[in-house]
């Protein structure tokens, strides 16, 4: 019962953050280029401010519900095993380009202002976008590869060895 209760758990976090990421991918990311300075600058700080305390914690929370789940998986040796460890290693990839790329750039844009803007201002949002775009694409994976072995896995299924 622990296993399944911390699937769903780990289910429900992943499914905060993919959606957190994937809405803003989906919403605005795609077209940034569209929007002034002043606009980009509100939205960013509008964004972070609604975003950063709340993914301080449901990040870690999804990341501890993955290794909870891997730590009462019946069957280490099975494919859903596997699978799940490849959803949490992709979460993880999540959170290191979140904290060692996003949030950095998120901190310098918390500092801009239309009349003080740094002259690659367009070079930096480009770069954070590009970041965004993979880091959805990992947080999308991570909960496609979970959701997955949940679903699908089993202890009594086929083993690797």
């Amino acid at each position: 019962m622990k296993l399944k209760i911390s699937q769903y758990i780990a289910l429900l976090l992943l499914l905060l953050v993919t959606g957190t990421f994937w809405g803003t991918w989906f919403t605005l990311t795609r077209s940034l280029e569209t929007f002034s300075a002043q606009e980009f600058i509100h939205i960013g700080k509008t964004i972070i401010a609604n975003v950063a305390w709340p993914m301080r914690v449901i990040m870690p929370l999804a990341i501890a519900f993955v290794i909870l789940s891997l730590w009462w998986y019946p069957d280490k040796r099975s494919a859903g095993f596997y699978v799940c460890l490849l959803a949490g290693a992709l979460l993880v990839i999540t959170l290191l380009i979140t904290v060692g790329i996003e949030v950095p750039i998120d901190n310098e844009i918390k500092q801009w202002s239309a009349s003080v803007l740094p002259g690659n201002w367009e070079e930096i949002r480009d770069r954070w976008k590009v970041f965004h775009a993979i880091r959805t694409l990992t947080a999308v994976a991570s909960f496609a590869c979970f959701s997955g072995a949940v679903l699908f896995g089993s202890s009594e299924g086929p083993s690797i060895y």
